[in-house]
């Protein structure tokens, strides 16, 4: 791919003159997207960062002669976003999400200044900035966590969300979402008009998650991580809402099925009295021995987990997506799931479910996947999984923001 310029940069002429031909259709107008990445810490990047650093080189690959994509960056951020292509450019700020404090702040008062002198049309972001904006805003959520599990957040950032979610919500021309479950709880909790609502689902990087060899799988996870036995996977940072003490709680029941097997947890997490309390809750279920506790790992080191899993468990008591149950399929990894939230809906009859309040239904699902379903939770996992490609979660995001675009233009006639 070729290189990424500044902003700062000469641009092209724009739209040509009005002269009576046939219209152009939207890919051949002027069009300046800017999106937000200030809000990853390049320190620690979430899974937004891999969202957009799979997304952004598809759209890149999708620009019209005319349209341009600009990334708002931070000095510390920046080397995280290389080589996208000649129509993407950067607009640096000061601060991305190692300063939080700092970066909203520039979010909300730097950015009305400086995103004009780049001639933006759209801007993606998650909260729109308290002076009103001169651009048409693309809200792009991905949780409702401040108004569903608002014990996951800290207080400060539960009320900072909680009051600027409403007032985003109502200033954007269109809310990207990832899930009909995300719609639910937009329409639950914030008054919005539906039809702003614009659904994108979010994606699997079939170049990574793909089935392998699973012997050789075992043997790196066995050399690396210290799980050396068949085992049973989970896969997810360690906050309360990701039900890894329920797991534990199943894990107690299943083993006693599963002799030989150990319970493989693969994540980490910023909640430390959380993971204490895991490692407590393991011992006092007597399971400490045949459980795991791997760590963060880098994203690509969960493919060797996926392939040689004998399941992945996901119990989570509340989802927009849950990107691990598409990761695991694609490679070939059988899925138990819960029953409520978004988990039926990104399984799409490929996994296992089971109430994730229900330690013995859970056991139940385990043995059963690791089991007799086997063979066909895989077929359907890796049929489920194939539907979901990063160029189409693209095409259809380049589609909102020319939406957008277009009604900015018309009502600037």
């Amino acid at each position: 791919m070729g290189t990424t310029h500044d902003s700062t940069e000469s641009l092209g002429s724009g739209a040509g003159p009005e002269d009576g031909s046939e219209p152009r259709p939207p890919s051949a107008r002027r069009l300046r997207i800017a999106i937000n990445l200030l809000t990853e810490d390049p320190g620690s990047p979430s899974g937004a960062h891999w969202f957009w650093t799979r997304v952004i080189p598809e759209i890149a690959s999708r620009l019209g002669p005319e349209e341009e994509l600009h990334l708002l960056v931070s000095p510390k951020s920046k080397p995280l976003h290389q080589g996208y292509g000649p129509r993407v450019r950067y607009i640096t700020f000061p601060w991305s999400n190692e300063q939080r404090n700092l970066r909203t702040l520039s979010e909300h008062l730097y950015a009305p200044l400086r995103l004009p002198l780049s001639g933006i049309d759209v801007f993606n972001t998650l909260m729109a900035p308290l002076v009103n904006p001169t651009w048409s805003l693309v809200v792009h959520m991905k949780t409702m966590h401040a108004f569903t599990t608002p014990e996951a957040l800290p207080l400060s950032a539960r009320l900072y969300r909680q009051l600027n979610y409403p007032r985003s919500a109502r200033l954007a021309e269109a809310i990207v979402i990832n899930s009909e479950t995300l719609r639910s709880d937009i329409e639950r909790y914030l008054e919005v008009d539906p039809a702003k609502l614009r659904l994108v689902p979010e994606a699997v990087d079939h170049e990574l998650f793909r089935p392998g060899d699973a012997g050789a799988a075992r043997a790196h996870v066995a050399e690396r991580y210290g799980v050396t036995k068949p085992f049973v996977l989970f896969v997810s940072t360690l906050w309360p809402y990701k039900n890894c003490a329920g797991l534990l709680r199943a894990w107690a029941l299943a083993s006693k099925d599963l002799p030989g097997h150990q319970l493989a947890i693969v994540g980490g997490g910023r909640d430390d009295k959380h993971i204490a309390e895991l490692h407590a809750l393991a011992g006092e279920l007597g399971v400490l021995g045949s459980t795991v506790f791997v760590g963060p790992v880098p994203l690509d080191e969960t493919v060797p987990f996926y392939r040689a899993a004998d399941t992945l468990v996901y119990p989570s008591l509340s989802e927009t997506f849950g990107l691990p149950i598409l990761e695991a399929m694609a490679c070939g990894c059988p899925v138990v799931t819960s029953n409520v939230s978004a988990m039926p809906e990104t399984a799409g009859g490929a996994a296992l479910l089971c109430d994730p309040n229900d330690p013995a239904a859970v056991a139940r699902s385990i043995t059963e996947a690791v089991g007799a379903r086997r063979d066909g939770l895989r077929g359907s996992g890796l049929r489920r999984a194939a539907q979901f490609t990063w160029a189409s979660t693209a095409a259809m995001t380049l589609d909102v923001y020319r939406e957008v675009g277009e009604k900015r233009r018309a009502r600037a006639k």
